[in-house]
């Protein structure tokens, strides 16, 4: 079974692809985005807490697609924090300098 980071592109190279569903899965404790292009990635839910500084005690309330561009998603935390994912988030490998920390 080939690994689907291997799919991801260099920071800045990946070409936009709009997202088709996204979805919190709760015994994965990850959020599963369906992308036009049929590919499919399973991000960490800590890697978007951390990103968008989210605290640790909160609890995932509801994911919203973007519906207009269907470019990014968010999602709604039960103590009023709200985190915003972009496809390029999900599409893309961290910047190098990201990296190394």
């Amino acid at each position: 079974m080939r690994s689907l980071t291997n799919l991801k592109k260099p920071f800045g190279t990946a070409k936009m692809t709009r997202i088709n569903a996204v979805r919190y899965l709760a015994w994965e404790d990850a959020f599963d985005v369906e992308f036009e292009d049929g590919l499919s990635f399973l991000e960490p839910h800590r890697t978007i807490r951390k990103a968008n500084k989210i605290s640790g005690k909160a609890a995932v309330e509801r994911v919203e697609l973007d519906e207009e561009c269907r470019i990014g998603f968010f999602v709604y935390y039960d103590t009023g924090e709200v985190a915003e994912v972009s496809w390029s988030f999900i599409r893309e490998l961290p910047p190098k300098s990201a990296r190394n920390k």
